[in-house]
């Protein structure tokens, strides 16, 4: 059993963010804590001249929205929405709440993810706790 884990919760079709908080709900011990966890990607430095702040504000409220609607029926799950590199960001965020589990949901891996790597297998890769990867 595990008291503080991470879920990093993706947008993307074929993400199964149902099923990893599920797997973090059951795997959880009594008294801990679960945080879903959302990346926004950083908006280019080269970009973000041209995006208006306001419009920017507006976006991360939709996200925070989003997200609340796809906890769903998981309300004892801490939502939490930043910005930054999605597999860095993941990594840094569990790190520093102590995460000792990261339940992350992936997709199946293409040609592309041989060569680049997915943010789940960044995150298998570097984490300093257990990982538990969805497919």
């Amino acid at each position: 059993m595990y008291s503080n884990i991470l879920v990093p919760i993706a947008f993307e079709e074929g993400r199964d963010s149902s099923g990893a908080l599920d797997i973090a709900e059951a795997l959880l011990a009594p008294g801990g804590s679960i945080t879903a966890l959302h990346v926004i990607e950083e908006v280019p430095s080269y970009a973000s001249t041209y995006v208006d702040e306001a419009l920017m504000t507006e976006a991360r409220k939709s996200v925070v929205e989003a997200l609340a609607v796809k906890l769903g029926s998981h309300s004892t799950v801490t939502p939490k929405v930043v910005t930054g590199h999605s597999g860095r960001t993941i990594l840094e965020e569990a790190e520093s709440m102590g995460a000792d589990l990261i339940v992350i949901a992936s997709h199946r891996p293409g040609l592309q993810d041989y060569f680049l790597g997915s943010t789940a297998a960044r995150v298998v890769r570097h984490a300093k706790c257990c990982v538990h990867v969805i497919r």
